[in-house]
């Protein structure tokens, strides 16, 4: 070497350039390569130049200087390889292939500057080829280290990707070269390469030659993947990557399958959990590009393997892809186009199946009737012509058994497995009314039918319930006549008993869906009968018989909502409801709270149907909104003393009506939703009733003016509807009717008017776009924010409009927010609000359900829980720990809602810093902040168990604790954390076991249920911890 470096110096030339190639090559320094890099793409020298400097190194006959003068020039061009000329590119291409022949230290160098020119654009047609000839003649690819294995695969996939042409123009002879480069190769990080390079010579159609086989082999050594990624693995390489990788090698070309279908047999045929996975997985990849002639000779091996491992398997994953296997080997000998003299593999499969598994079906009670009716219903869901002969074949054997067997329980699996064929056919479009196959059976299956919904066993009903669906879903199944008895069925099941709740939910639902294929039969049959059960209601009700007819005229309002699901119904459905309703307005029944919400909730799921068609939309909201408005303004005339005034006007009441009118808004059309404001707004600012039906009232509707604590109350009604239209839409008389809802969300007397108030301002404010108007509303807000929290009258009502506010700008992400956030956290210290401005926390983080909704078309912001988590919570930290003792609770209060709603990955960075509040949390009194602590620690023992191990002792003695805590919440979440607990490291928690196993016995005990099944689940656990396979 020092030799070496005497000739260096005595043939170098002066320089700056020569002295970095010595510092490079003789002083074994690395800078020096990037800063001759930098010079050569600055124009200090050119590649010529750094050759020349390089001369004598790369001409020195020890070699490992010359190695490392090919890497220097190597590393320029890595980064310079845009600025060679062609000419440039054929002398270093020709000098690197001439040294691919030199000694073995100096090939990686070699090939990472042939990485290099391989990226060059000015690369001459046919040097591609020459490079490649060259490496697989010169080079034994795998006694090369990993990377430089690497940089081989990188330099075929950069000519595969530029010189597609030359590189075909090679013939097999490049197929065979890359055999020879990829036989043997074990790192995972080069086999991805590899088999992605192995999809594209297949996929873009490389000659594969006599070498198919070869090519074959050379990959599927690799399966199945047998692969575990190293502990702190810097590649992120993952099995499932391999897997994936190799499966679209494999399944890419049918010239594989008589290679591949014997090894896929016999890893299915193995007792490996994961080669049966990945053989069933990648079979059912390679039906996608085979055909019946590549199937035809593996077939009965095939069905005998699948078969084998639905029958037997343990695993439920192996069973549901052997059966996608089979489904795919059904679909792939169904869509091969046949010759006429052809042998039609689908039907000799089929009746290999249909041979097998028929007679299982036959025998109801045993264990193999599933599996057989799963094999029959992959194969019949695979196509048309499958689903014919398999249905053909196969229904009217199990009509038969199901009137051959009697037992509920047998009758029910047969009717089950019927369904599922059912269910099949709707997948197939039978345009030809003849060409259906089921039309033969329609009327043993409707009698079938039939007789399960007249069975006395529930869950035979329920199957009965679906099938009828089914059945009606199928075009010309249900005639006239049966569509009556079927309707006559299901008002039957509407009405069952408590004890048959599911039945009832299932005819409810199964209406519905029938309604919107049969709406004339609905409204011929059922319609009229619901509407009578109602008028019987009514005068049950009016007698006073409320204790035993309210469930059952409950049910009417809920079936007639159920079935709601189609315009010509709507318009039936919808006058009946809101009669019944003004009936009960009227004093001609006798209704409470309960009747009426009832109502609106039906109502709401009418909404909720209709949202669907906008011109269902439309009239349930031209029809229902001026109709319960003109019921409540009604009720909040001073001279109304009904019962029914006070019933219409209490809080519960009002809320059901509030979710109406906003369901009926939120999905309407900005033209027909300005229809609506322009008279719903002037009714709440002008007292104008025009639009009202029966609008003569006895005195002016006057919420805002000095009018009556009734009338303020139905500020929610206008909060309902102003909330939920779209942002676009432009509210009338806007400035009149935002001062008034500030000075109603003030005024003391009427908390929920105020609320209401509040809750109406911020949501107009959340959605008013920024600009001058928004700016003057928003000082508007905080003045009387800030004179309401000075003074002793409105405090409360001036904080709730300070709360509400500040959520809506949080939401939308004003600037505002953060100063209304700091005069919260402000008045965590207040000792009055102090408590309740802790518990604003949650409200600020929570989803509302009647303003300030996305579905309200509010501006709500993704992610405003982590910004208002990264702004806030510091500050709480902070203020937390500068509080005086009695007011620390507040901040705990405060941070537990906040980190409660926060989503658990945001929290896990955080938790080492805020566990330590978390766990004081635990000790405050106040049973709010105990629950929702509790709730926020249970997914952190799950999610984060080592950060939560360091303070095992802390949380096994709270937890305890709390078990015995006099709310029934608090002790149920913490059983549940103690359950929780057993999911950190077991050597951690053994020193507990004894201590926890004593203490849970005392909520064993406990008079809840709830506390006491919580407490089973903790304490069983805790015995489990250390015994053998826990």
């Amino acid at each position: 070497m020092a030799a070496a470096a005497a000739d260096l110096e005595a043939v170098a030339p002066t320089g700056a350039l020569w002295g970095l190639v010595y510092d490079f090559v003789m002083g074994q320094q690395e800078g020096p390569a990037d800063q001759v890099a930098a010079d050569v793409k600055s124009g200090s020298y050119t590649v010529l130049q750094v050759v020349e400097a390089l001369g004598s190194s790369l001409e020195n006959p020890e070699p490992r200087t010359r190695a490392r003068g090919i890497q220097l020039l190597s590393q320029v061009l890595l980064q310079c390889h845009p600025l060679l000329l062609e000419k440039e590119v054929v002398h270093l291409i020709l000098f690197y292939e001439n040294r691919l022949k030199d000694h073995h230290l100096v090939i990686p160098s070699v090939l990472r500057g042939l990485r290099a020119l391989s990226l060059c654009v000015a690369l001459p047609p046919g040097l591609a080829v020459s490079v490649l000839k060259a490496i697989f003649q010169e080079v034994h690819v795998q006694s090369l280290p990993q990377v430089d294995r690497h940089t081989v695969y990188s330099i075929i996939t950069n000519f595969m990707q530029t010189r597609e042409e030359e590189l075909k123009g090679l013939g097999a002879d490049f197929t065979f070269g890359f055999i020879q480069v990829m036989d043997g190769e074990k790192d995972p990080r080069n086999l991805l390469v590899a088999f992605r390079i192995v999809h594209d010579l297949i996929s873009r159609d490389y000659n594969l030659g006599p070498f198919v086989e070869e090519l074959f082999e050379v990959t599927s050594c690799y399966f199945p993947i047998d692969f575990t990624p190293p502990p702190n693995d810097p590649y992120g390489i993952q099995r499932e990557d391999l897997i994936l990788s190799l499966r679209a090698v494999l399944a890419s070309t049918p010239r594989f399958a008589e290679f591949l279908l014997p090894l896929l047999i016999e890893k299915v045929d193995s007792e490996v959990l994961s080669a049966k996975l990945d053989s069933l997985q990648t079979l059912n990849a390679c039906c996608t590009v085979y055909g019946q002639k590549e199937l035809k000779d593996f077939l009965p091996s095939l069905w005998v393997s699948i078969r084998r491992e639905v029958f037997q398997t343990a695993s439920e994953r192996v069973e549901a892809e052997g059966l996608a296997a089979l489904h795919s080997l059904t679909a792939c000998l169904s869509r091969s186009v046949l010759r006429a003299d052809a042998e039609d593999l689908l039907d000799f499969f089929l009746s290999n199946i249909l041979q097998d598994c028929r007679h299982h079906l036959c025998e109801p009670d045993m264990k193999l009737v599933w599996p057989s009716a799963k094999l029959l219903q992959a194969a019949a869901g695979a196509s048309a012509r499958a689903c014919d002969h398999i249905t053909g074949n196969v229904l009217p054997l199990l009509l038969e058994q199901f009137h051959k067997h009697t037992q509920s329980n047998q009758r029910r699996t047969i009717l089950e497995m019927i369904l599922g064929f059912l269910k099949l056919h709707q997948k197939w479009n039978y345009e030809d009314k003849g060409e259906r196959p089921l039309s033969d059976f329609k009327d043993q299956l409707c009698s079938l039918v039939f007789t399960a919904l007249t069975d006395p066993n529930a869950q035979l009903q329920l199957v009965g319930i679906r099938t009828l669906t089914v059945l009606g879903a199928q075009p010309d199944l249900l005639s006239p006549g049966d569509l009556e008895l079927a309707v006559g069925h299901l008002y039957r099941l509407s009405f069952l008993e408590e004890d048959s709740q599911s039945c009832r939910a299932a005819a409810l639902e199964a209406s519905g869906t029938l309604t919107t294929l049969y709406p004339v039969a609905f409204s011929s049959h059922l319609v009229p009968k619901l509407a009578e059960e109602l008028c019987v209601g009514e005068l049950d009700l009016a007698k006073g018989d409320r204790p035993t007819k309210c469930s059952r005229h409950l049910r009417c309002l809920q079936a007639l909502s159920a079935v709601s699901t189609h315009p010509s119904i709507v318009k039936e459905t919808l006058p009946l409801l809101l009669q019944h309703l003004c009936q009960m307005n009227k004093g001609n029944v006798v209704a409470g709270p309960s009747e009426v919400i009832a109502v609106c909730q039906s109502l709401q799921q009418v909404a909720e149907k209709c949202q669907l068609d906008p011109e269902s939309c439309w009239y349930f909201h031209q029809t229902t909104i001026p109709c319960l408005l003109a019921l409540a303004v009604q009720a909040s005339m001073p001279e109304e003393h009904s019962v029914m005034r006070k019933v219409l006007l209490e809080d519960e009441v009002l809320a059901a009506m509030v979710s109406v009118i906003s369901t009926a808004t939120t999905h309407l059309s900005p033209d027909l939703a300005e229809q609506s404001v322009t008279h719903i707004v002037p009714l709440f600012l002008d007292g104008n009733t025009s639009f009202l039906p029966e609008n003569s009232f006895p005195c002016r509707f006057q919420p805002f003016q000095d009018g009556s604590s009734g009338q303020r109350r139905l500020v929610a009604l206008l909060m309902a509807f102003v909330c939920s239209l779209p942002r676009n839409v432009e509210i009338p008389q806007l400035n009149q009717l935002m001062q008034e809802l500030l000075g109603l969300s003030c005024c003391p007397g009427c908390p929920f008017s105020s609320t209401a108030a509040a809750k109406c301002f911020a949501g107009l404010l959340n959605k008013h776009p920024a600009g001058q108007q928004l700016d003057e509303f928003l000082q508007l807000a905080v003045d009387k924010v800030e004179a309401g929290l000075g003074s002793g009258s409105y405090r409360r009502q001036a904080f709730t409009l300070l709360l509400w506010v500040t959520k809506a700008l949080v939401l939308r992400y004003h600037p505002l927010s953060a100063c209304l956030t700091d005069r919260l956290m402000g008045l965590l210290s207040d000792p009055e609000l102090g408590p309740t401005a802790a518990d604003g926390f949650s409200l600020l983080m929570s989803d509302c359900t009647d303003v300030l909704t996305r579905a309200g078309h509010a501006e709500v912001r993704i992610m405003f829980r982590q910004r208002f988590f990264t702004d806030n919570v510091p500050a709480l930290v902070q203020g937390f720990h500068a509080a005086p003792q009695d007011v620390k609770p507040n901040y705990l209060k405060g941070l537990s809602h906040v980190l409660n709603r926060l989503p658990k990955p945001v929290l896990l960075p955080e938790l080492p810093t805020l566990l330590s509040l978390l766990l004081e949390a635990l000790s405050c009194p106040d049973c709010v902040v105990q629950l929702s602590t509790l709730s926020c620690l249970q997914p952190l023992l799950l999610e984060a168990p080592q950060v939560m191990s360091l303070h095992v002792d802390t949380l096994v003695t709270k937890f305890l604790n709390l078990s015995s805590s006099p709310s029934m919440a608090v002790r149920i979440a913490a059983l549940q954390c103690m359950h929780a607990l057993t999911r950190l490291p077991t050597p951690v928690l053994l020193p507990y076991k004894p201590q926890v196993i004593r203490a849970l016995a005392k909520p064993l005990d406990d008079k809840k249920r709830l506390v006491r099944k919580e407490a089973v689940s903790a304490r069983g656990e805790w015995f489990l911890l250390g015994s053998p396979g826990s």
